[in-house]
């Protein structure tokens, strides 16, 4: 475990040593959306009985930053490394593709839980929170970072250069992030994007973490964490492979 430890270590480090950029900004990103969103709409949207929109805004603001954040980890990290050409000092121990997988997405869950908690820390002093369900927050957060994580892996690995990499994140990760119900309940879609929006891995991310908060939800919380799961298990079982094989690292 010392190869799978270091490379944690490294990955963690990484992204502490500019905390301004990878947490303080995304912080202040999250912030902004809140003041704006949440002033405007205040008084003219209502989603769920007795919860207001800024309460009803927070849990999705801090959610979509771990899920972005989780994301820009494990991404950056590997395209840095080989446009630098320091990706072979990662290859050239006797490092398994488990051990890689385990430190670049464990690296970014604990990066995507920091700016969360970060973000819900600054926040939470606009509205009144419950914590209805405690433990499918901490679930949701988990698999969520976890999920972003494996997929930030696998666009660093099929990226050759950054223009790729942010193709990757404009066209599927915001869209899918900000269409997810951060901003809105899906019930408030016309009747075809809300069943668009079923189709969406995100949307039951952000949906199971919210019910933790105020028990009420769009969809069954159980329903989504099983939808939930089993994209983590299909996902983590693509980046494996890759890893495995060396697609576009040892070749």
């Amino acid at each position: 475990m010392t190869g799978f430890l270091t490379l944690f270590y490294k990955e963690v480090l990484r992204f502490w040593k500019v905390a301004t950029q990878t947490i303080t900004a995304p912080i202040l990103t999250a912030m902004l959306y809140l003041l704006i969103f949440g002033h405007v709409l205040e008084d003219h949207v209502h989603v769920y009985p007795g919860v207001q929109y800024t309460s009803f805004l927070i849990p999705g603001l801090v959610m979509m930053s771990v899920l972005q954040n989780a994301f820009a980890n494990s991404s950056s990290s590997l395209i840095q490394s080989k446009i630098t050409g320091n990706l072979v000092f990662i290859l050239l121990p006797p490092l398994s593709h488990w051990e890689l997988f385990g430190a670049y997405v464990l690296a970014a869950v604990v990066r995507g839980l920091a700016v969360g908690l970060g973000v819900f820390i600054i926040t939470a002093w606009f509205a009144k929170l419950s914590f209805v369900a405690p433990w499918w927050i901490a679930l949701f957060a988990l698999l969520g970072a976890a999920i972003l994580g494996t997929m930030g892996l696998i666009a660093g690995i099929w990226a050759e250069k950054f223009d790729q990499l942010a193709a990757f994140q404009n066209f599927l990760i915001m869209p899918a992030t900000f269409l997810s119900g951060v901003f809105y309940s899906i019930h408030s879609l016309p009747v075809f994007w809300q069943a668009v929006s079923r189709f969406n891995p995100f949307f039951y991310m952000i949906d199971g973490f919210r019910y933790g908060f105020f028990g009420q939800s769009d969809v069954d919380p159980g329903t989504s964490f099983i939808i939930v799961v089993v994209f983590f298990i299909l996902l983590a079982g693509f980046a494996i492979q890759l890893l495995r094989s060396g697609y576009k690292l040892r070749h």
